[in-house]
């Protein structure tokens, strides 16, 4: 609900690139499900794919642009 309601505040030409960032919280999110609920700890290359995602997502967020 929170991404939801930060989306919503954002101007409408960086929306969508704020969108597209959410997956890699979203894949980190989801390998936090799979430790604390599934009580399924994630292994090296899970945690590797997840740093790749938020890294990815870091990139699409702050990456300098052109006005």
């Amino acid at each position: 609900m929170l991404f939801a309601y930060l989306l919503a505040r954002i101007e409408a030409d960086a929306a969508g690139r704020a969108f597209a960032a959410y997956g890699g919280v979203y894949i980190t999110a989801s390998l936090g499900w799979l430790w604390l609920v599934e009580d399924t700890q994630p292994d090296r290359w899970d945690l590797l794919g997840a740093l790749i995602c938020l890294g990815g997502a870091t990139v699409i967020l702050f990456a300098p642009r052109v006005a």
